[in-house]
């Protein structure tokens, strides 16, 4: 009697379910000419081009899972780029592909069977002098923080060379952000065997971190002397893939160079030398700036004192207990007033607020510009929104809500705005 019984449906989770969606992804079988065809470089990228500048990538597992497996199976050279207390990487990008006349490209990973974007990563093509292309990503994925975090350890563990761009924290918010990157080195998964780390502001706490990173994993570390202009960056970059491609072995069993695709293009740089733009083949034009802190901080008495006015009279404010004006790059405190939570307190948490807000407004497609947020807690009321005319500063205010009205203190904040129309010494 039980075979009387229709079969039962394949439940989505099994390998059965996912079948439809494989036909229809799938690539139909192809002849080619010759060995050399079936072996050329297009069949060694990441995902399935899409679009004249997106690719997509079908899993059935996790992002970072289904990445490691092409890595594993692809085993492409690529450049990763990593941010530690700045937002840098996706500019320097940007500036490198119109530098060499691309546009940056997204991977989208795409759930199975559904199509759901589970993470974007952004990346560009960087022509070689041979006519090939190199890969470089942005570790700053659109995704959930678990899916991001692991994404970037996959991105820096499996690629030719990744590169660490610092900003401006305190010493330990340093050593906290460095600490995770050493226990992944050390776990014994890292392929890569070259760092370059780029300070993007002044210190000797960068360097000392970074030798300590390296030291006793067989990772190669080299640090950088303070990065300014988005020129000077890719110049260490240029010049260190050169070293590593001139006078070392490949990893992880590759072919020689030639084989895979010939050198970087060069500038004629060394590592710790950039070289000038009229040096540079791709005759680079102008690139965003990198937005470290210094570009983003008040650099006259004028800017600084209209920053200090603006956070005392917010302060004056009903109900304000404390607020602060910060840095989005380095979580730095600008200008503060008020009581505790004192400025460092608010800088470091209304980024990680803020960036965490962020996150989710571009893994929902809602855009990229810095949230206008209220959040409102036990016994206090937060706001956190950008500070007007002032591109990557941001207000994070603390009010007492038995004090407050929320939505009445809203609109006193932004009537605070008109200060910025003011003209210098008016």
């Amino acid at each position: 009697m039980s075979n009387q019984h229709p079969p039962a449906e394949a439940a989505p989770d099994t390998p059965e379910a996912w079948q439809a969606t494989r036909a229809q992804t799938a690539l139909a079988t192809q002849f080619m000419r010759d060995p050399d065809a079936y072996l050329s470089d297009e069949k060694k990228e990441i995902g399935r081009q899409v679009g004249a500048n997106e690719r997509e990538l079908f899993v059935s597992c996790a992002p970072p899972e289904a990445l490691q497996q092409q890595f594993d199976h692809v085993n492409p050279e690529f450049i990763a780029v990593h941010d530690v207390g700045t937002t840098s990487s996706r500019r320097l990008l940007t500036g490198i592909a119109a530098a060499s006349n691309r546009a940056v490209q997204k991977l989208f990973i795409r759930r199975q069977g559904y199509g759901t974007a589970l993470a974007t990563l952004e990346f560009v093509e960087i022509p070689t002098s041979d006519g090939s292309k190199l890969m470089m990503f942005s570790t700053e994925a659109d995704a959930d923080t678990s899916s991001r975090q692991g994404l970037a350890r996959t991105l820096l563990a499996n690629s030719r060379l990744g590169v660490v761009m610092v900003g401006e924290l305190p010493s330990h918010a340093l050593e906290a952000a460095f600490k995770p990157l050493r226990d992944e080195i050390l776990a014994g998964s890292w392929t890569n065997r070259h760092l370059l780390v780029l300070p993007l502001c002044g210190g000797s706490t960068v360097a000392t971190l970074a030798a300590e990173l390296g030291r006793g994993t067989g990772v190669d570390v080299r640090t950088t002397p303070q990065v300014t202009r988005p020129a000077d960056a890719w110049g260490f970059i240029n010049g260190t893939w050169a070293r590593i491609r001139e006078h070392l072995p490949p990893s992880r069993g590759t072919p020689p160079p030639a084989a895979r695709g010939g050198s970087f293009p060069r500038m004629a740089a060394a590592p710790a030398e950039p070289a000038s733009p009229a040096q540079a083949p791709l005759a680079m034009r102008p690139m965003p700036a990198v937005p470290t802190s210094r570009a983003r901080a008040p650099d006259n008495a004028v800017s600084s004192g209209l920053l200090d006015r603006y956070v005392h009279q917010l302060g004056e404010l009903t109900g304000m207990v404390s607020c602060c004006v910060f840095e989005l790059s380095s979580g730095r405190s600008v200008a503060h007033a008020g009581a505790s939570p004192g400025a460092d307190d608010l800088a470091l948490h209304g980024t990680e607020l803020l960036s965490s807000i962020a996150g989710t407004c571009r893994a929902l497609g809602l855009g990229h510009a810095i949230p206008d947020a209220a959040i409102t807690l036990g016994a206090h009321h937060l706001l956190l929104r950008a500070v007007p005319k002032h591109p990557g500063m941001a207000l994070h205010a603390v009010l007492d809500k038995t004090h407050a009205n929320l939505t009445l203190a809203r609109l006193q904040v932004q009537r605070m705005d008109a200060l910025f129309d003011e003209q210098p010494g008016s």
